[in-house]
C-alpha cells in the first residue's frame, strides 16, 4: 500500500512563496493552467467533476501521517469507522477560498452523521495558511504539506490532480469519490447521503440545515447564530442534499 510521512513543518524560502503567488495571481489557479510540484506531480486546474466509485471498485487509500498546521501529529488512520473528506488546498487559491464556505456548512450539518473533515495544505507558507485558517474560523484541521508529499502518497490510487481537490473516503478506508477542483453544497452532499445511508451512520435527511437555521436567526436578530459557517456566503443554501 502506498505511504507517505509528512514532515515536520518547513516553510518554503520566501521567494519561492511570492513566485508561486505571483503565478497563480496571473493564472487565477482555476483557469485551465498547469502547477509543477517539485516531486514530478503536476497540478493541473479542476472544473469541479466528480468520480464516484461503487463499492466493489473502491481501492484503499494510502497510509498517511504528517503534522498539522498546530503542529500536531496526525493520520488517516485516526478517521477509521467514519466517513472523511480530504481537502487539498492553499491559501493563495481563489477557488479554494471560494468553496470553503461550502465546507464549512457540509462539516457542520454532518458532523453528527460520522463525517469528518481533513485539509491538506501543500504548495504553501505556514503562517498564511494558520492565517487563512483563523480568519475563515475553519473548524476541521489541516496538515502542512508544503512538498506535495500527499499527492504522491495516492499518485497510484486516486490522487487528488488540482488545488483544490477533495477525496471521500469510506469508513473502512477505501476511495469512495473524488472531485477534480472546487466542489458545491449540492455536489459534496449527494456525494456525502449515499454514503451515510450504506453505513448506517443515520438519516442525512434529518441533518440541521445551516441556511434554515440562519434564516431563523435572522428572523429573530440573533447576530451569533446569523455568523455561522455559511453567514459569508459561498454555500449554497441548505435546499440540497
Amino acid at each position: 500500500m502506498p505511504s507517505a510521512r509528512v514532515g515536520a513543518r518547513r516553510r518554503p524560502p520566501r521567494t519561492a512563496v511570492t513566485l508561486i503567488a505571483a503565478v497563480l495571481a496571473l493564472s487565477g489557479c482555476g483557469g485551465g493552467n498547469e502547477i509543477q510540484s517539485g516531486e514530478g506531480e503536476r497540478f493541473i486546474s479542476g472544473d469541479g467533476s466528480a468520480t464516484v466509485f461503487d463499492t466493489a471498485d473502491r481501492v484503499e487509500a494510502p497510509e498517511v501521517t504528517g503534522t498539522t498546521l498546530e503542529g500536531d501529529g496526525l493520520s488517516l488512520d485516526d478517521y477509521e469507522g467514519g466517513i472523511l473528506v480530504l481537502n487539498v488546498w492553499a491559501s493563495w487559491c481563489g477557488p479554494c477560498r471560494a468553496e470553503q464556505p461550502v465546507l464549512d456548512e457540509v462539516h457542520a450539518e454532518y458532523a453528527d452523521l460520522g463525517v469528518d473533515f481533513l485539509g491538506v495544505n501543500m504548495k504553501d507558507d505556514d503562517t498564511a495558511a494558520l492565517a487563512y485558517t483563523s480568519a475563515q474560523e475553519v473548524g476541521y484541521p489541516s496538515l502542512f504539506d508544503y512538498p506535495g508529499e500527499v499527492a504522491q502518497a495516492f499518485r497510484d490510487t486516486v490522487p487528488p490532480r488540482a488545488i483544490p481537490s477533495t477525496i471521500v473516503i469510506d469508513p473502512d478506508g477505501r476511495i469512495a469519490a473524488r472531485v477534480i477542483g472546487p466542489t458545491t453544497y449540492g455536489q459534496l452532499t449527494g456525494l456525502l447521503d449515499p454514503l451515510v445511508v450504506e453505513f448506517g451512520l443515520g438519516d442525512p435527511a434529518e441533518r440541521p440545515r445551516v441556511a434554515d437555521e440562519e434564516a431563523a436567526a435572522s428572523d429573530t436578530g440573533d447576530p451569533e447564530s446569523a455568523g455561522s459557517p455559511s453567514a459569508s456566503g459561498g454555500g449554497s443554501g441548505g435546499g440540497g442534499g
